[in-house]
């Protein structure tokens, strides 16, 4: 969401810069005026494109701002066959889920299948480690896929001896 206000702060720093040069330019008065209602216009309208762009799932290779991410959380991962395959992650240092979405890999699909459905059976997570290298998409969908199994819970201790009266010792 940070980078969403930064976006459309520099898209209002142009808009402004546009309004500014239609405004001072020496045209006739009805060009300026239309070409600062324009730029009124663009605001709007990029405002609303970039938060319908938020719900659509963003090509991998397209990310350029987390691109240093060492490892990603998955969390959900959807198959159209033949067409797509759509990923929900957590990347390593954020809370929020990202929703990308890979070109369809028969080899990939079927892997990311079944490293779910073992991580659900074990109750584990599923890591993808540097998800978004450029060997990743290169070499038939072989990405760094791991699962994460919890850490097990420590064993109970042994219950201590049982302790008896001993009337001869004076402690107790």
């Amino acid at each position: 969401m940070k980078e969403l206000f930064f976006g459309f702060v520099a898209l209002l720093t142009v808009a402004a810069l546009l309004a500014t040069i239609g405004i001072w330019s020496q045209r006739r008065l009805s060009i300026r005026t239309s070409a600062v209602i324009l730029t009124a216009l663009l605001i709007p309208i990029g405002y609303l494109t970039v938060t319908e762009l938020l719900s659509q799932p963003k090509p991998m290779h397209h990310e350029w701002f987390k691109r240093h991410v060492d490892e990603a959380t998955l969390l959900g991962v959807s198959v159209r066959e033949g067409e797509a395959i759509y990923l929900w992650l957590r990347l390593d240092d954020s809370l929020e889920p990202r929703y990308y979405v890979l070109p369809w890999q028969r080899q990939l699909a079927e892997k990311l299948q079944n490293l779910v459905d073992e991580a659900i059976r074990d109750g584990a997570a599923v890591v993808i480690s540097n998800p978004f290298s450029r060997e990743s998409f290169d070499n038939l969908g072989d990405m760094n896929v791991k699962i994460i199994r919890p850490p097990q819970m420590p064993l109970k201790p042994p219950l201590p001896p049982p302790q008896f009266f001993n009337p001869r010792e004076r402690s107790t």
